[in-house]
């Protein structure tokens, strides 16, 4: 039997907490907002709307003073992930401005074989220090869910911001067709089960 009937989530049941980030409490975390995503075979539905909500939400945050790290995933020369070629780089409208820390991964998890902890905790953003963590950038199903995740996973408090994200169509395991609307929102329920809270737009951030 089936029930249209929302359960509870484990967020509620432990009873942490639901509110949403302030940003001159946070520091942001700008996921993958690679040129890989805008064109070709990794195109995402939405990147370009994404993308201007992304360089909305880096624009609050300098304004804010809240410090700002950039993550960009290295596939190695000659992929659609390779930082040193164009197809890889970050694009220009949320690029780093001098002073703003990048960190490289190989991994959908940011924390994952990099420096970002290291680099959160130099910001004054280690586990428990009462920062929390904003959170935009591409894939919604994959680096984007992974990072907060991970995130969680260390002691943080992470959000991800809704309309900073996208994805794309996914065959399902039952040969399915799941839209990109669909595993957005999926990815994004997943998020606020247990591993953060999610802000659905850049405007609805407390400042």
């Amino acid at each position: 039997m089936t029930s249209n009937q929302p359960s509870t989530t484990l967020r509620d049941v432990i009873g942490l907490d639901n509110r949403p980030p302030k940003l001159s409490d946070s520091v942001l975390i700008m996921v993958d907002y690679q040129n890989t995503y805008r064109t070709g075979v990794m195109a995402l539905e939405g990147a370009e709307e994404a993308l201007a909500a992304g360089a909305r939400l880096l624009e609050r945050a300098r304004a804010a003073g809240t410090p700002v790290v950039h993550v960009v995933n290295d596939g190695g020369p000659d992929t659609l992930y390779d930082i040193r070629a164009h197809i890889g780089a970050i694009s220009d409208e949320v690029a780093p401005k001098d002073g703003e820390a990048v960190v490289v991964k190989q991994h959908p998890n940011s924390f994952y074989r990099t420096a970002l902890e290291q680099t959160l905790a130099g910001l004054g953003a280690a586990p428990g220090s009462g920062k929390d963590l904003i959170i935009g950038g591409f894939m919604t199903h994959m680096c984007v869910s992974h990072t907060a995740q991970g995130a969680f996973n260390l002691g943080y408090r992470p959000s991800v911001v809704a309309e900073t994200t996208a994805t794309r169509a996914l065959t399902a395991p039952d040969g399915t067709v799941l839209t990109a609307a669909a595993l957005q929102a999926a990815a994004l329920t997943v998020v606020t089960d247990l591993f953060g809270t999610v802000v659905l737009t850049v405007d609805a951030l407390p400042a």
